[in-house]
């Protein structure tokens, strides 16, 4: 054996320690490369990461189950019609009946009519005067006419009759439900009714007029503050989860809308409130799901910091939803959704009269705004600023300059988005009653995908032979029967393509209906006004809300990428299995 080396063929001088601190220094170089080249990737990564739309990868599978169809509608949330309060409320419903009140039934009535009509003194027949439209027995006579003639609604409650135009006219309104609803909430509508009248005084329905025909029964709001807004106060208090769709008011389509934008009765109250506002960023322009994913957020953290959020009503529509497709400024909230039920359930102020009443109050009163610059600046820390307003900028950067990412990280766990104060625009809505109204809410309805995905037959190769007409008449045959109205909402432009299934079915389109939003048309009214007289434009958006609302009434409902065509809805190879 060599006297240099031991047994064990190690030079004589090896330690068993020194191993160990060797092994030690080697594992530390190695922790800290590895370390190195996490930061440099995770570098990388932040300077040329750009989110994915949060509407489309929500984080939550509450929210995603809420922001996509459950029934894998075609209607896409990105590029149509996001959901909003009142469908999470229908979501929440579904599986009971939301309405308390009872129906009318016209053994009501009867019971109504033996009782008046034995306690009551017949008057004098005057067969040559005008109608006593506040008569019960003309008024028995209309609810009893109105329930007979509209078969597949429900009556709650009818208004007392008015008198129309002429002297053998009564204008009433009702408030009702379709039968089967699958949509929490109520319409109302109110019609003309033609009275005869025969030489013994007996009263008969000569017609029934269309929708919303007797305005004289139509319910006006309260003109007080019209023009100066309504007082706006500050008891506010923090959302908690047990507050749920459920124990919310449902929407009443049909009601006359007062919208007016809230104000700050005196100085006093003005000076005693705490303020939020997002100012500036990148949300502007996008599609109206990023808009409101964003501005939910700020009112989620409105409501968590106990604050009135002061808002911008005017928005940027997107390009995606144009005529022009050019980005379209100056177009109002409340064209869009329920700027009414959204004052009424939370504390806004819309910016510029916010401002004004700030540049008037700010150094007389010592008003202090707390400035922040950082989204990473969480709201639970700005829990405790005293001072009247915190502003939140934004910069120029994106994405880092858009409001929702204020939500992101812990603070997704401690601010919930008020979804259920956020609602249709109620004029878009009574357009959606309208046309289902049309169709005596007795249709089947159908979505036809075509455009440029028809075109694109990489991506969807059946598409376009899976939606001709030759192809949709032979799916309908054993879905729909023969004779039914069909409502189809469809991107086709030439709805003509369609004119083969006219033979066995009554086709409607949203453009036969277009009275609905035309010059004659309250909505058009309506919207004027709040327009400051300038018509408003029906565009894109509007468009694929209502075609949407109205396709999810129908009794029976086929979808492209459902029932229609085996194509996958995102493309080939992208359909979703279910286990």
């Amino acid at each position: 054996m060599h006297p240099s080396r031991s047994p064990l063929g190690r030079p004589a001088s090896f330690r068993p320690e020194i191993l160990g601190q060797t092994v030690l220094q080697l594992i530390g170089n190695l922790c800290f490369a590895l370390f190195v080249v996490a930061v440099l990737v995770f570098t990388i990564l932040a300077a040329t990461y750009h989110p994915e739309d949060p509407l489309l990868h929500p984080s939550s599978s509450h929210l995603t189950s809420f922001l996509t169809s459950t029934s894998n509608a075609t209607f896409r949330s990105d590029d149509v019609a996001l959901k909003t309060g009142e469908d999470f409320l229908n979501s929440s419903s579904s599986s009971s009946n939301p309405v308390s009140d009872p129906v009318i039934q016209l053994s009501d009535l009867k019971e109504k009519e033996n009782t008046e009509s034995t306690s009551a003194d017949s008057p004098d027949c005057d067969a040559d005067g005008p109608i006593n439209c506040a008569d019960p027995e003309v008024f028995h006579l209309m609810m009893r006419g109105a329930i007979e003639n509209f078969a597949d609604i429900h009556f709650y409650r009818f208004g007392k009759p008015t008198r129309g135009d002429t002297d053998t006219s009564c204008d009433m309104a009702w408030r009702f439900r379709p039968k089967n609803a699958k949509r929490a909430g109520f319409y109302k509508d109110y019609r003309r009714f033609e009275i005869a009248r025969s030489p013994t005084c007996t009263y008969s329905v000569s017609k029934i007029g269309d929708y919303h025909s007797g305005v004289n029964a139509r319910k006006r709001k309260n003109k007080k503050n019209r023009g100066k807004g309504d007082p706006v106060g500050f008891e506010l208090k923090k959302p908690t989860p047990s507050e749920t769709p459920e124990a919310l008011v449902v929407p009443v389509v049909g009601e006359a809308v007062n919208d007016n934008l809230p104000v700050v009765e005196s100085e006093t109250k003005f000076s005693v409130g705490k303020y939020l506002i997002y100012s500036g960023g990148g949300d502007r322009c996008k599609s109206m799901n990023h808009y409101l994913w964003s501005f939910l957020c700020s009112l989620g953290e409105a409501q968590y910091l106990n604050r009135t959020l002061v808002m911008d009503l005017s928005i940027c529509l997107s390009s995606m939803y144009t005529s022009t497709k050019q980005d379209e400024e100056g177009k109002d909230f409340r064209f869009y959704f329920d700027f009414e039920h959204l004052r009424d359930s939370a504390s806004v102020l819309d910016q510029r009269q916010f401002w004004q009443d700030w540049d008037l109050w700010q150094k007389k009163d010592k008003l202090s705004l707390h400035l922040v610059e950082d989204f990473h600046v969480t709201p639970m820390k700005l829990a405790d600023v005293k001072d009247t307003l915190i502003m939140r900028k934004f910069g120029a950067v994106e994405p880092d300059n858009y409001w929702y990412r204020v939500c992101e990280g812990e603070t997704e766990a401690v601010i919930q988005r008020p979804w259920h104060l956020l609602w249709k625009s109620r004029r878009l809505m009574d357009i959606v009653s309208g046309v289902a109204s049309k169709m005596n809410w007795d249709f089947d309805s159908m979505h036809v995908v075509r455009g440029e995905k028809a075109k694109n037959t990489a991506l969807w190769p059946n598409l376009a032979a899976d939606t001709s007409p030759e192809a949709l008449l032979a799916t309908l045959r054993d879905k729909i029967d023969d004779g039914r109205h069909l409502y189809i909402a469809t991107d086709e432009p030439d709805t003509s393509f369609f004119d083969p299934l006219k033979d066995k079915y009554t086709t409607h389109f949203l453009d036969d209906y277009k009275e609905l939003w035309g010059e004659n048309s309250e909505w058009y009214t309506e919207t004027k006004n709040l327009n400051n007289g300038v018509p408003v434009e029906f565009d894109g958006y509007m468009r694929g809300e209502v075609d949407t609302e109205v396709f999810l009434r129908g009794k029976k409902q086929l979808e492209t990428f459902n029932d229609l065509t085996g194509d996958c809805k995102d493309g080939i190879n992208t359909c979703k299995t279910t286990s």
